[in-house]
C-alpha cells in the first residue's frame, strides 16, 4: 500500500469541502484517496475506511494499480477496526486480480498482518509458507518464518487448535505437533543462514549491517533449538539443494507474471524431504531434548 504524506490537515487542499464541488471523478477519487491516507497516518482508521470506500466507487475498472492500493487500505482499516471478515473478503477481492509475483507478494503479506491482528496462527503460517514458496531465494521470509516458529515453541501454544478460517483450505489449517514446529523452526533458520552467508558477497554498507546482524541472530536462534550436529548437516543439505547461484539469479524475477512460474507448494518442494529424512523419527535428532535452550 502506498501512503501520501501530507502537511498540517489545514494546510492541505484536499481537505476543504469546496474539492468535492468538481465535476471530474478523477479530481474527486484522488481528494477521497488523499484523505484517506492522511486518515491513516492519523490513526483515525474509521474516517480513512469511510474515505477510501468513496474512492473505490469512483476508480475506473482499467484503473487495477490504484484500485489495488486503495482495496489494500480498506483491509488494512478494516483490521485495526477489529472486522475480520470484512478485512478478509478485501483479501480474496485482491487475490482475484493478482497477476503477478509483485501482486501475490502484497497480497501475501496483507493476509499475514491480518491473521497476526487476530491471532489465528496457523493461516499465518501457511501465508508465510506461500511466501518463502514464490520468492525462495529471499531470506527474510524465511527467517519470518523461523521466528514465528520459535515464537510458538516460547508461547507452548504450538499444538493448541485454531478457529477454521474461511478461504483457507484444510491443509493450510491442520494442526502440526510440537515436534514438527521445532522441525519447521529449524529448516527456516538453516535456510535463512544459508542464504544470508550466499548473499553476503553482493553486499555492502547498511544492507550487509543488517544481514550480519540477522545472520547472529539467526546463529543464536539456532543453538536454543540445539539439533544434533548430524540432523544439523542433514538439514543443511536437503535445504541447500536448489541454492544454484544460476539459478538464484534467473528463477522467480520480481513482477514476473503468475501464469509462467510454475509453483510446488511447500510441502512438496521442502517438508516432503524433509520428513523422508527421518529426523523426526530419531531420539537423538534433537539433541537429546525438545525444549528451547535458554
Amino acid at each position: 500500500m502506498t501512503l501520501c504524506f501530507w502537511r498540517p490537515e489545514s494546510e492541505c487542499w484536499f481537505c476543504e469541502n469546496s474539492c468535492l464541488h468538481n465535476e471530474d471523478s478523477l479530481e474527486k477519487q484522488k481528494v477521497f484517496k488523499f484523505r484517506g491516507d492522511l486518515a491513516v497516518r492519523q490513526g483515525n482508521y474509521q474516517k480513512a475506511l469511510e474515505a477510501y470506500s468513496s474512492c473505490l466507487q469512483l476508480i475506473s475498472d482499467n484503473n487495477l494499480t490504484i484500485r489495488r492500493d486503495v482495496l489494500e487500505g480498506m483491509a488494512r482499516c478494516c483490521t485495526k477496526l477489529g472486522q475480520r471478515n470484512e478485512a478478509l473478503d478485501l483479501a480474496s477481492s485482491l487475490s482475484k486480480e493478482a497477476s503477478n509475483t509483485c501482486h501475490m507478494t502484497s497480497l501475501l503479506l496483507l493476509k499475514v498482518s491480518i491473521y497476526h491482528h487476530f491471532g489465528l496462527v496457523r493461516p499465518k503460517m501457511s501465508c508465510l509458507q506461500q511466501l518463502c514458496t514464490l520468492l525462495p531465494f529471499n531470506p527474510w521470509y524465511w527467517f519470518s518464518l523461523g521466528q514465528m516458529c520459535l515464537q510458538l515453541l516460547d508461547s507452548n501454544t504450538a499444538t493448541e487448535p485454531s478457529e477454521p478460517v474461511v478461504g483457507e483450505t484444510e491443509e493450510n489449517q491442520e494442526e502440526l505437533s510440537e515436534e514438527q514446529i521445532w522441525l519447521q523452526a529449524c529448516i527456516s533458520l538453516i535456510r535463512t543462514r544459508l542464504l544470508l552467508r550466499s548473499l553476503q558477497q553482493q553486499q555492502s554498507s547498511f544492507v550487509l549491517q543488517r544481514s550480519q546482524k540477522v545472520l547472529q541472530v539467526t546463529e543464536e536462534a539456532l543453538q536454543r533449538l540445539n539439533p544434533a550436529e548430524p540432523t544439523l548437516q542433514t538439514l543443511s543439505e536437503v535445504m541447500s539443494e536448489d541454492l544454484i547461484p544460476e539459478k538464484m539469479r534467473e528463477d522467480y524475477q520480481d513482477g514476473e507474471s503468475l501464469a509462467s512460474v510454475c509453483l510446488q507448494n511447500f510441502r512438496e518442494r521442502w517438508w516432503d524431504k524433509v520428513l523422508l529424512t527421518g529426523v523426526l523419527r530419531d531420539p537423538s535428532a534433537t539433541g537429546g531434548v525438545l525444549v528451547l535452550q535458554t
